[in-house]
């Protein structure tokens, strides 16, 4: 397998100080499973316009380590009508890199850059292009037995219990002044955290401020309104996708005090700080001005939020976990083996919690992804899905129950590949390769399956809407009458389970 590796992460990766340890971790990995890493002729190009003429040169003695391109493919196709839309030399080296993809002549790319991440979707390439976060995720999922840390779950804890001296922390104290004393400051307060074999990986910290909070170190000033402020979020690349989960974290405090925005200041000079920025922007925080402190600088995000709101249909990360009534409904069955593994928030009380810690990758994403041989294929973004988990014990009438609400964010149908298949699926599910070859794949040679992205919003309180339930409302006839694949519900009916279940809250 060889793996084409961007300027930008070269450049991080060679450099006399360490930036970014996340990248260390990710050539750790490359080293395990023996990829052959690339270069490309025009990342050197870029590596010799450095403006620093010492860094140049130890550049380009480092660069001997990795391989470098001999020959670069052709333009055609779609790569032809991305260089009527390149502008500058930057956009024509990122079209060169990425068509090396296109045209198959690397297995994958990583990279940071946007820029190169949307002409990769342009392309129909996306699966093949990683952020560091995103590779490191693919190879812990293809390889649990290659890692060489256990992830344990988020948890609250309190600041005085955390070592400071935890090397997560350096960049805090390099960039705040006062952070060390803030940090003591905060003993008695709790925060999130991940830790994992006596390591910090990940770290947030949630303040509700009231609408007389005094706001005038922002430009433009703020309203007075009541906001949930993510004080401190950092997360390490892991392999797993606990940026995902710190902000379900955040979307569910922010529901539970009833704010009416979030937000952040955040610095953006470290590519670590670039990654969480991307990550916010991608669930619908937007830049909104500067926060100045004693140490510079910094750019405010803001995400406004409220259920009474306009919901987006057409990018349902941007006003996730809210819900849109004007689509489509349907009700989903996922058998129970399937069902604790993708929504550990949703578990059956007859269920262990301590079976299902977020210590797999799929746990840990909003997204998942539901597999189907359906014949009804007319599912669209934004649509919602009630999920429905089959009961294991008797009378399934009230084993069987509605657990959660899913919002749908894309359909992949018509999949040219098995190969195309499971990295649609991979990092998403915890079904094994080779049962989703088997099992999914080519259970049925003549109609493959097709696959839902969906963005889990909503575990439903306990105790949830059971089968008899369904019956009650008039949704089904009787436990025989059960259709097979997606049932499909009105408004009336949505919204009769909706306020049963959330009749005592």
């Amino acid at each position: 397998m060889r793996i084409l590796i961007d300027t930008n992460i070269i450049i991080h990766r060679e450099a006399s100080k360490v930036y970014n340890k996340d990248i260390g971790l990710l050539f750790n990995w490359i080293d395990k499973l023996k990829y052959e890493k690339c270069v490309h002729p025009l990342s050197v190009e870029e590596i010799s316009n450095y403006q620093d003429s010492e860094v140049v040169d130890t550049m380009k003695i480092k660069i001997e380590n990795y391989n470098l391109l001999k020959t670069e493919s052709e333009d055609r196709d779609l790569i032809l009508q991305l260089r009527e839309t390149d502008k500058t030399r930057n956009d024509f080296i990122d079209t060169s890199i990425v068509k090396e993809v296109y045209n198959n002549r690397i297995g994958y790319l990583i990279t940071e850059d946007r820029g190169i991440h949307h002409k990769a979707r342009v392309l129909g390439v996306s699966e093949k292009v990683f952020k560091i976060d995103d590779f490191l995720e693919k190879c812990v999922a293809e390889n649990p037995d290659l890692k060489d840390y256990n992830v344990l779950s988020v948890r609250k804890e309190y600041f005085g219990n955390i070592s400071l001296s935890d090397d997560f922390f350096d960049s805090f104290k390099e960039d705040y002044s006062e952070f060390e004393d803030w940090f003591v400051s905060k003993s008695d307060k709790e925060s999130y955290v991940c830790v994992t074999d006596g390591i910090v990986r990940a770290f947030l910290y949630l303040k509700i401020e009231k609408k007389e909070e005094p706001y005038s170190d922002i430009t433009p000033r703020f309203e007075q309104k009541r906001r949930l402020k993510i004080g401190t979020l950092k997360v390490t690349s892991t392999g797993y996708k606990l940026g995902e989960r710190f902000l379900k974290i955040v979307f569910d405090n922010a529901i539970q005090y009833k704010v009416e925005e979030i937000y952040v200041t955040i610095f953006d000079k470290r590519e670590e700080q670039k990654r969480l920025i991307y990550l916010l922007q991608d669930w619908g925080f937007k830049e909104w001005g500067l926060k100045k402190t004693a140490n510079g600088n910094e750019k405010v995000f803001v995400r406004t939020f409220g259920k009474n709101l306009p919901v987006s249909i057409e990018n349902p990360k941007e006003t996730f976990p809210f819900i849109s009534r004007d689509t489509r409904k349907y009700i989903i069955k996922i058998e129970p083996a399937y069902h604790t593994e993708l929504f550990p928030d949703s578990i059956n009380t007859r269920e262990n919690q301590d079976d299902y810690t977020d210590n797999e990758p799929h746990r840990n994403r909003i997204g998942k992804v539901y597999i189907s041989h359906n014949k009804d294929r007319h599912l669209q973004k934004g649509d919602l899905i009630l999920v429905y988990r089959m009961g294991e014990t008797s009378p399934k009438r009230f084993s069987s129950t509605i657990t959660s609400i899913c919002i749908v964010d894309e359909v992949f149908d018509n999949i040219p590949s098995f190969e195309d298949f499971f990295q649609i699926c991979n990092r998403r599910t915890f079904i094994t390769k080779d049962d989703l070859k088997k099992k999914w794949w080519n259970r049925i040679p003549k109609t493959r399956p097709f696959v839902i992205n969906l963005l889990y919003a909503h575990s439903l309180p306990t105790p949830k809407p059971t089968l008899q339930k369904l019956i009650d409302f008039g949704i089904i006839k009787d436990i025989f009458s059960i259709p097979r694949g997606f049932i499909e519900i009105n408004n009336d009916q949505f919204n009769t389970l909706i306020t049963f279940a959330y009749r005592s809250k």
